[in-house]
């Protein structure tokens, strides 16, 4: 096990329950992020990216196998003892930016911050922090529907770092974007990723952007190979 690791994951398996009986979505699967790393995981849909990415996350418990956050065990943790790790200790961004229509970007991104507990003053500087590195200085006030795809999706990053996490998981970020907009945002994320030590698993279709990544994992019959 690599002590330095803020992900590590051993022989998780998800199952599910259909009408057609139980489904084995995941068999096994190992898996280690360290700090400042960017890992690729791909695989066809149904192979279960956004289950490992929901497991990982500590939004599901998986039906067998180990999650460990900064080298803590999550699972025999409580649901609050997650949630409390989920909100200190982790970042998301999925394929659909999910912003608050009715709050603009600098709301958007402090709003995590407000919900742990900050100041209202650190909450703002911390937005406005995050959303100069993005490029938004000048879309401070705009609210999401004046806001372009890419722009959205940079603010969704912003706010999945808004408290500083240790763990950034990502679901297609770029999924919903041309080629030359996915380009801009990667490069973005690779340069935060770098500059703030979090740890990033990225599940993408888009192979151009995995090729950029540290590792690639793809996974085939439940369980994660590494691509060379």
């Amino acid at each position: 096990m690599n002590s330095n690791a803020v992900l590590h994951i051993r022989h998780l398996r998800r199952s599910y329950q259909t009408g057609q009986g139980v489904i084995d979505v995941l068999k096994g699967a190992n898996l280690t992020v360290s700090p400042g790393e960017i890992v690729g995981l791909i695989g066809p849909s149904g192979s279960g990216k956004s289950s490992l990415l929901h497991a990982a996350g500590l939004l599901e418990r998986p039906t067998g196998g180990d999650i460990l956050v900064e080298g803590r065990d999550c699972g025999s943790l409580s649901d609050a003892a997650r949630t409390k790790i989920r909100l200190s200790s982790i970042g998301f961004v999925y394929q659909f930016h999910h912003l608050l229509p009715e709050f603009n970007a600098l709301e958007n991104v402090a709003m995590p911050v407000l919900i742990a507990g900050r100041p209202a003053r650190e909450a703002t500087a911390r937005a406005r922090e995050l959303l100069e590195q993005m490029g938004l200085i000048d879309r401070l006030a705009h609210r999401p529907g004046q806001m372009s795809g890419g722009e959205q999706q940079r603010v969704a990053i912003a706010r999945a770092l808004a408290n500083r996490p240790r763990l950034l998981l990502a679901d297609e970020p770029t999924g919903n974007l041309d080629p030359a907009t996915s380009e801009v945002l990667f490069k973005i994320l690779h340069q935060l990723v770098r500059a703030t030590g979090v740890a990033a698993l990225v599940a993408t279709h888009n192979l151009n952007m995995a090729a950029h990544m540290d590792r690639v994992l793809a996974l085939k019959d439940g369980r994660l190979v590494d691509q060379v």
